[in-house]
């Protein structure tokens, strides 16, 4: 795996600061990833105070995104790193800008189980059907995370076509909601934000299937964004 060939630099000092940053994504990933864990945790159980332990620690993600786009700067202009080096700083940087995106969405779902929050004694909603798409988009983030921590261009490339489960799911989801709003107008606020919750659900798994190009990327020296044909075909033996 790509660790590996990481660390047979001359300079040991490059080989620290190679990882230091791989370690630092990794934390942030993990921060994400429990962030998005207990936003449906909140959303299903309506639990506002969880809902606002996401909302904080959306915070501490940006503060290691900068910190992280900062090492790889640093990296760049002293290190002159290229080959496989280059495309890993290259892929880092992008990383990070998608894990802060999915630190946003999950943030997005906290806010929305405040404002939905019922007064006790009243009936609260049940979102149930948002369960299939929210455990298919943790397990999303959970191996997305673990194909960069490997470098795994194998299980990289299984994460970016299982894709289209989420896409099916919140395609369902969006028509369904769409007939019960023009069968019930009193289900539209209802249906609305549970759209909009299934919309931000759907965006994390985008994300998480962009980290798994940028391994294989960084691994082969492939580009295979915005090309489902590119996808079908790649080779990764």
């Amino acid at each position: 795996m790509h660790k590996k060939k990481f660390n047979q630099h001359i300079s040991r000092k490059f080989n620290e600061e190679l990882e230091s940053i791989r370690s630092k994504v990794l934390n942030m990933g993990g921060l994400v990833e429990d962030m998005l864990l207990n936003a449906l945790k909140a959303l299903y159980s309506n639990d506002t105070q969880l809902a606002e332990i996401v909302i904080k620690k959306d915070q501490e993600v940006n503060v290691i995104e900068l910190s992280i786009d900062n090492d790889c700067r640093k990296i760049l202009a002293t290190r002159a790193p290229a080959a496989v080096d280059l495309r890993l700083i290259m892929a880092t940087v992008k990383t990070i800008t998608d894990l802060e995106r999915m630190g946003d969405e999950a943030e997005k779902i906290g806010k929305t189980v405040i404002s939905l929050a019922m007064p006790d004694g009243q009936e609260k909603v049940n979102y149930h059907e948002l369960v299939a798409i929210g455990g298919h988009v943790q397990k999303m983030v959970t191996r997305s995370l673990d194909a960069f921590a490997r470098f795994d261009s194998e299980l990289a490339l299984e994460i970016i076509k299982s894709d289209e489960v989420v896409d099916n799911f919140y395609e369902t989801i969006y028509r369904n909601s769409i007939t019960y709003m023009i069968e019930d107008p009193m289900t539209i606020t209802r249906r609305l934000n549970v759209m909009w919750i299934a919309r931000s659900l759907e965006r994390i798994g985008d994300h998480s299937k962009n980290i798994c190009e940028y391994v294989i990327y960084t691994e082969k020296g492939t580009d295979i964004r915005h090309s489902e044909d590119s996808v079908s075909k790649t080779n990764i033996s």
